[in-house]
């Protein structure tokens, strides 16, 4: 019978520990993944503001027209023109820039005889900054090799020969003005002088359709070829934005290690709060008693025949101002004293008067202590509490 219930009681003792054990098994279980190095591909990326890095283009030079021919001697002759060249671009990153540029000048050619006209072409150019691409990005470069390709538009007007011929009811008619679709490409030199100011120079070339001379004739194809050259002046700053990720990537992985220990360290507090919880019940907190609000110990002394408070003794006014805030049931005397050696009992104890009236001046007017609080108690020099003279000329606080 004896062994019997000896087995019963270890059953139900294995029993209890079991459940215990998988309680605190079930809660230490985070399933949370390890967090581990971000990946990231180490370049320097670069990028500018839009307010950044715009410049106006101010040049001049001379343009060869490539047209339709031919002079009296059927002997082919080519004539240089003056152009004047305006623009405004913008680089948009080290490497791309576009630019709107506009020319003017006179196109004179041959054809039979010899005419003129006048020539404006406007283009959308795409700028490549080559040695920022195969050298770096370099915001201060001194000089810099750009190509560029272009779209626009020519505008031709005011021919002086009778070139072209438009038939019209009335007979025929000159046809004075052309308007052409022209593609470009080119190449700039550019060299820095300034912060501010470039210098640059440029070769072009221009391709139209075969009525840009207002003759359609021969090849379907006509040129200029522009060489010019003038001052660049940039607007705002001249500078690149370099940013590479690998520059964060160590702070990164330290923070994501710091998330991996936090973890590992939560798991631990889950295990040690469920070994916690298995011993319940809890032994039962006794509450202590509220501390008994200390006993009021303060002085304030005062130089001989003086009723003003020092800055050393001020300190003592300010703990009896706390005191009293701390114990706002408390009333306190103030009790004032000279002493005995200097002046005579009447003055002594008018002497002694002033000083607990500086002292609850101060409480009330400095702390805002109620004055209700405060008792002032003279006892002049016919009291010594202390046997050294000099302590006598004291202020001594003490409770009702």
């Amino acid at each position: 019978m004896k062994k019997n219930l000896l087995l019963a009681i270890v059953g139900c003792g294995g029993m209890l520990l079991s459940a215990n054990t998988a309680k605190a098994q079930e809660a230490v279980v985070v399933e949370e993944s390890v967090v581990t190095e971000v990946p990231v591909e180490c370049k320097t990326n670069y990028s500018t503001s839009w307010k950044d890095n715009w410049y106006i283009q101010l040049g001049a030079g001379m343009m060869v027209p490539y047209v339709d021919h031919y002079n009296v001697d059927h002997h082919a002759k080519r004539h240089i023109t003056a152009i004047y060249n305006v623009g405004v671009g913008h680089w948009f990153s080290p490497y791309l820039g576009v630019r709107a540029t506009g020319f003017y000048g006179k196109l004179h050619t041959d054809w039979g005889h010899y005419n003129k006209a006048n020539m404006f072409n406007g283009n959308i150019d795409l700028q490549w900054d080559m040695l920022n691409s195969l050298c770096g990005p370099k915001a201060d470069r001194a000089i810099s090799v750009i190509p560029y390709v272009g779209l626009g538009v020519a505008y031709t007007w005011g021919f002086n020969g009778d070139i072209a011929m438009i038939p019209t009811d009335q007979g025929r008619h000159l046809k004075t003005k052309e308007v052409t679709l022209p593609v470009a490409a080119g190449l700039q030199l550019r060299l820095r002088l300034c912060d501010y100011v470039d210098f640059f120079a440029e070769a072009r070339a221009n391709f139209y359709g075969d009525n840009f001379d207002n003759v359609a004739s021969g090849k379907p194809i006509e040129s200029t070829l522009m060489v010019y050259g003038g001052l660049s002046f940039n607007l705002g700053k001249r500078s690149y934005k370099a940013y590479n990720p690998c520059e964060y990537v160590d702070y990164i992985n330290s923070l994501n290690n710091q998330v991996n220990d936090l973890r590992g360290a939560l798991a631990t507090t889950s295990a040690a709060l469920a070994a916690a919880e298995a011993q319940l019940p809890c032994p039962e907190v006794v509450e202590q008693p509220a501390p008994q609000a200390a006993p009021l110990l303060a002085t304030v002394r005062f130089k001989i025949n003086s009723a003003v408070i020092s800055d050393e003794e001020a300190v003592n006014v300010y703990n009896v101002a706390q005191w009293m805030k701390a114990n706002p049931q408390t009333k306190v005397y103030v009790q004032g004293y000279a002493d005995k050696d200097t002046g005579t009992a009447a003055y002594n104890m008018e002497l002694s008067q002033r000083r607990g009236q500086s002292v609850v001046d101060a409480l009330v007017n400095q702390y805002g202590i109620d004055p209700s609080r405060l008792t002032i108690q003279a006892n002049g020099s016919d009291v010594q509490p202390y046997d050294t003279n000099d302590w006598n000329r004291i202020v001594i606080f003490t409770q009702p």
